[in-house]
């Protein structure tokens, strides 16, 4: 179930432009900046390739982009597109896209040290972190291992532990075999960036097994002091429920903010929970999420609403 998700929403982040996106975003106006430089983090075992978009010498906070599993830097252009008042950088992550296999596991911890690693080779002392399921996991994860390197924190469709994503689906991960990926666009995608394109079988075998025994701490997580954004679907790999959670963990829910008509000040967290969106859908309408991370990046609160009050 969850491959079979994960292999949609690639698919989907690879087939559509963002020309065909529509959404209630309309302000959001795609006009993709020049073209990127790559560059690459030595890590042990080899190098993570990323690219820079933009100008990192700016001034201006750059964001780091993290992909989803059997993803690629590629896969997020219909939202990276969308995000030209900034620098950028665009993380294949190991196992991934034009870095491809690299010995030893793929683990959370493991990917945010990669991308510490790329912050450091880009000289990049901070950055706001914005990822999509194993991205957003991994995100999380650079708070927690790297705190200096992050400053805003957007977490898209993932948990900090088992319990968060729907019941069984570890085990639903453990039937996983590089053969269903037979004539995908993930597979076709591996062999068209890997520098080894034969070690597919390798990275399917260490990616199904990353979420065992995922069980971080709350109290790690409450004690970040990065703003943080939380997006799932309704119909999301991770409950609503674990959602809230996460959001309550990061500052969340405050009563007395609650209480108040306006937010005068941008609040520590934000939650997004979208309607009639699966894994997959969460990523599917790449407008929205632009409107809304872009106001939170910027620590805009919203305007009240017209002619009324």
């Amino acid at each position: 179930m969850r491959l079979f998700l994960l292999t949609a929403a690639a698919a989907l982040a690879l087939a559509l432009p963002v020309s065909a996106q529509t959404g209630g975003a309309a302000t959001v106006v795609a006009s993709a900046q020049a073209s990127p430089r790559m560059d690459s983090a030595p890590v042990d075992g080899g190098e993570i390739r990323y690219f820079v978009h933009g100008d990192l010498a700016s001034g201006k906070t750059p964001l780091l982009v993290l992909h989803g599993a059997f993803m690629s830097s590629d896969a997020m252009k219909p939202l990276t597109d969308l995000i030209t008042d900034r620098p950028l950088i665009v993380v294949d992550q190991r196992g991934h896209g034009r870095t491809g296999d690299l010995p030893g596991p793929i683990t959370y911890e493991a990917l945010a040290d990669d991308a510490a690693a790329v912050l450091a080779d880009a000289g990049v002392p901070k950055a706001d972190v914005m990822g999509y399921s194993m991205g957003a996991a991994a995100a999380l994860q650079l708070a927690l291992r790297h705190p200096e390197r992050v400053d805003h924190l957007v977490l898209a469709s993932t948990s900090f532990n088992e319990a968060g994503n729907l019941p069984g689906f570890v085990q639903m991960m453990d039937s996983v075999t590089p053969e269903v990926f037979a004539g995908t666009p993930m597979e076709a995608e591996f062999k068209r960036l890997a520098p080894n394109p034969d070690a597919f079988a390798s990275v399917v075998g260490k990616i199904k097994v990353m979420d065992h025994g995922q069980d971080w701490p709350t109290e790690q997580i409450r004690a970040l002091t990065s703003p943080t954004f939380i997006i799932v679907g309704d119909h999301d790999i991770v409950r609503p429920e674990h959602a809230v959670e996460l959001y309550r963990l990061r500052g969340g829910g405050d009563t007395a903010r609650a209480s108040r008509p306006f937010l005068t000040e941008a609040p520590p967290a934000r939650l997004a929970i979208l309607p009639a969106s699966s894994h997959v859908e969460v990523f599917g309408d790449p407008v929205l999420l632009a409107a809304m991370i872009l106001p939170f990046l910027d620590d805009q609160t919203r305007p009240p609403p017209p002619g009324f009050f």
